[in-house]
């Protein structure tokens, strides 16, 4: 698809922009029920369940993303080829490419690399140049860095392939010109989850911890904010005690660390995502601090063991993987087709607890979570 057939899709930006999309819907039921059973006594307003794209973008859901019996013949009679380049490796990087390969496979279309760039601009700036080489039609990409990443997938733009994004796209781009859609999960709804697990857990009351990706980045701002808008509405008699920053996620043991020797009074702690949990686990153990909570986004092996085992982990939040996975590569069809996509979809998130462990494993990332996870 060529960047000027592309241009005549930025028509439908406006139309998207104008048509807020509430995604109450998409969460599950037991959200729903908590949710209403705090409004009596929470004080304030009640949080709102819309977000934001990089670009303003409103949301639609999966099921937006649609082909007819004859587009998905001619994506197959195209004999396409897709590549990813992915900004880290991760159990859900993992099951989110695993949603779109095989959604490309039922589609005819060829996945003919896949790289990862350790959260390292320069890397994925190398790895673009790579994945070129090979001439695929569909690239799919989540920016390291949205700054840099303007000029390292300028050359993907240029050649005219179908860029497809999950969360993050380059800086200055826009849907339907320089990048077909953007895929993720349903923020605020996320946010959510993670505020009324631990509250749950808390029993409504208590100081806890929150701990934040301290950067520029557009989804975990979101999300993080969600979840203290929701514990402050639905949790009055929670207190949010310390709120600390981090920027690698190799680095949250010593934030932590420090945190609980300030605050020792905490209970709970939320953090971003589930890498960088780990390291908060490790600093709670080495401080003999059992009696703390924890609740993080994504699942992960080692914090699912530590969870199933009566550790400080009592949730994590899935980001709906293989869903996204599977309209990430959709969105690579529209791309081949020259068909207006919505700019931005978005995936219901996940419960995760000790009590559904398996199920919505398997649910949210297509397989049997391992041994450790289930013993």
């Amino acid at each position: 698809m060529s960047v000027t057939r592309r241009t005549r899709r930025a028509a439908l930006i406006g139309v998207l922009a104008s048509a807020a999309l509430v995604l109450s819907a998409c969460s599950s039921d037991s959200s729903s029920d908590s949710s209403d059973s705090a409004t009596a006594s929470a004080s304030g307003a009640k949080p709102s369940l819309e977000f934001a794209g990089p670009n303003g973008e409103k949301p639609e859901t999966l099921d937006a993303l649609t082909l007819t019996e004859d587009e998905k013949a001619k994506v197959r009679a195209g004999k396409y080829r897709a590549a990813f380049v992915w900004h880290t490796s991760s159990e859900y990087v993992s099951a989110v490419e695993k949603g779109a390969t095989e959604q490309f496979e039922d589609l005819g279309i060829e996945v003919v690399s896949s790289t990862q760039a350790d959260f390292d601009a320069a890397t994925q700036a190398n790895n673009v140049q790579s994945v070129m080489a090979l001439d695929p039609d569909i690239v799919v990409t989540i920016a390291v860095d949205a700054t840099s990443a303007a000029k390292a997938f300028q050359p993907v733009v240029d050649a005219g392939k179908s860029l497809v994004i999950m969360t993050t796209p380059p800086s200055g781009y826009k849907a339907g010109q320089d990048f077909v859609s953007i895929v993720t999960e349903s923020l605020t709804d996320a946010g959510r989850a993670n505020a009324e697990i631990l509250g749950d857990a808390l029993d409504g009351k208590g100081e806890i911890g929150y701990m934040f990706y301290d950067a520029d980045f557009w989804f975990t701002q979101q999300r993080d904010q969600a979840f203290l808008d929701w514990t402050e509405f639905s949790y009055p008699d929670i207190d949010v005690v310390a709120k600390e920053g981090f920027a690698d996620e190799a680095r949250t043991e010593e934030v932590a660390t420090a945190l609980i020797t300030r605050h020792p009074e905490i209970k709970g702690i939320y953090v971003s995502w589930a890498t960088a949990a780990q390291g908060v686990v490790s600093a709670l153990r080495n401080a003999g601090r059992s009696d703390v909570k924890v609740v993080t986004n994504d699942l992960d092996a080692t914090l699912g063991a530590d969870m199933t085992d009566g550790g400080n982990v009592i949730g994590m939040v899935g980001n709906g993987s293989l869903d996204i996975g599977r309209g990430l590569a959709i969105s690579g069809a529209y791309g081949v087709l020259d068909k207006p996509a919505p700019a931005l979809v978005a995936s219901p998130p996940v419960k995760v607890t000790k009590d559904n462990v398996a199920e919505a494993w398997k649910a949210d990332y297509g397989t049997e979570p391992p041994a450790a996870v289930t013993k």
